[in-house]
């Protein structure tokens, strides 16, 4: 059918993947991988987009050096962060990580404005103080000279794919990350917008996946050796890709992207948005193909990843093998974590902030990394349970699995207890679900395939996944 690239951009890493796709059969082929590590500028959390964007570059000069020729490519990135452009469309500043403390002083200026209750009834997005209508508050009251000079807002995804196109143009999947669209309409709510203090002209106009960008640039192709080709517009926030790629056998089946962040929720047709889905912390988020995910985010294997770092810095050099196999031990333990507390969004030391929690909440102190592992553990599946509870019970019908995608899937030890802890059936793969998703909105824009349904059986005809099952519980 063709050569389609996708850039996936995670919180902590970023690729470059070429993937071919034949009848029941798809070729996936990593050209360039490279960390993503953002940085502390002074007292601020930035992303270092300037290395990214030479990343990008660098993968195109690879894949124009093996002599191979694409259809088009596709950007998906983490949601909610942006960049600033100025009337000279220069990006002004770094692009601020979701995890930067500001944003906890722009939901108190919020709700100086408006209650959270009311804001969600808008907008149906769950008010996590990381959205980007919490960052742009935050930014008038940190960073007012950058806003004030803002001419364009660009998502991660946006903002890339200008740098490639000289296109400005917000993605409907990224930009209903924001918490300043309505929903409903798929518009921008400029009366919210305006509410807020937020800049109006800032905003660009929505496109949807499936739709282009723009085509690469004379600079860009002269600088990578690539011919003109397109960038399309695909599910450009990596959940909504992820979901897109996602080999539902079960039609009624949730998902679950796990990663980084754990994305917890369902297809839907149009938003859920209520009293018992604000209470429920439950989030409406663009999907492709016209459909919402309604869904929760929970903080993710970043929690491992934090303690796997901290446990190297202040006792020994271990690896998630080393930790799983002590967390085994203790897996009958009581400690059990708040994933989403705030002390462990943007932790320095994870060890210390789970022990501090624990003691807080009359469970003692674990000590050992079995223990501390298992707080993590323990807090996952318990928030996994409780809002596949959530969900059946807004949604008013069973769900009868869950598929899970994505790096997590590689802890076999999680999934296990995931199965265990909500009694649904797991049906894991495939890891690169973000990337296929992305692809295939990539080869419904070429006409190589006609729907995401047909996309998805030609995923699960390609790839086999690994069902963990209540009535047979893993060793």
């Amino acid at each position: 059918m063709g050569n389609f690239l996708a850039f996936d951009f995670g919180a902590s890493s970023g690729r470059a993947i070429l993937v071919k796709i034949e009848k029941d059969f798809i070729d996936i082929k990593e050209i360039h991988r490279f960390p993503n590590e953002p940085v502390f500028l002074g007292n601020k959390y930035v992303w270092d987009f300037p290395r990214l964007l030479n990343e990008t570059k660098t993968a195109l000069k690879k894949l124009v050096a093996s002599g191979t020729k694409i259809t088009s490519i596709g950007i998906d990135t983490w949601g909610v962060d942006y960049g600033l452009l100025d009337k000279d469309n220069n990006l002004i500043g770094m692009p601020m990580h979701y995890r930067d403390e500001r944003n906890y002083e722009g939901v108190k200026e919020v709700e100086k404005k408006i209650d959270l209750e009311s804001l969600y009834l808008r907008t149906g997005i769950s008010n996590n103080t990381f959205n980007t209508a919490f960052q742009l508050v935050g930014d008038r009251l940190k960073r007012n000279t950058i806003l004030e000079n803002a001419d364009s807002l660009l998502f991660m995804p946006d903002l890339f794919a200008y740098y490639l196109t000289n296109e400005k143009k917000n993605e409907f999947t990224i930009a209903s990350t924001s918490g300043l669209l309505d929903m409903k309409n798929r518009t921008w709510d400029k009366e919210l917008i305006n509410t807020l203090g937020i800049p109006e002209n800032i905003f660009n106009d929505i496109i949807e996946p499936g739709e282009t960008y723009g085509y690469l640039t004379e600079e860009i192709m002269d600088e990578t050796g690539m011919d003109r080709v397109p960038v399309i517009a695909i599910g450009g926030h990596d959940t909504a890709s992820a979901v897109a790629g996602t080999p539902f056998k079960e039609k009624g089946n949730a998902f679950l992207s796990s990663g980084t962040w754990s994305l917890l929720g369902m297809e839907i047709d149009s938003p859920i948005i209520s009293e018992s889905t604000f209470k429920a912390a439950l989030t409406n988020e663009g999907g492709v193909g016209n459909k919402i995910r309604l869904l929760k985010n929970i903080n993710g294997t970043w929690l491992l990843q934090q303690l796997r770092k901290n446990w190297c810095e202040f006792h020994e050099e271990i690896g998630f093998p080393d930790i799983i196999r002590e967390a085994k031990k203790y897996e009958n333990c009581i400690f059990t974590v708040n994933t989403n507390d705030p002390r462990l969004m943007n932790t320095k030391n994870m060890i210390k902030s789970i022990k501090e929690y624990c003691i807080e909440h009359g469970q003692g102190e674990p000590t050992e990394l079995g223990e501390i592992a298992m707080a993590i553990y323990n807090g996952l599946t318990s928030e996994y349970k409780a809002t596949i509870e959530e969900l059946e019970e807004i949604s008013g019908r069973e769900i009868p699995g869950i598929n899970v995608v994505g790096g997590g899937i590689q802890d076999k030890f999680l999934c296990e207890l995931t199965m265990k802890r909500t009694g649904k059936t797991l049906i894991a793969g495939p890891i690169e679900a973000a990337v296929l998703g992305n692809v295939m909105m990539q080869a419904i824009a070429n006409k190589e395939i006609e729907s995401i349904e047909e996309g998805r059986k030609l995923i699960f005809n390609a790839f086999s996944c690994e069902v963990y099952s209540p009535e047979v519980v893993l060793k």
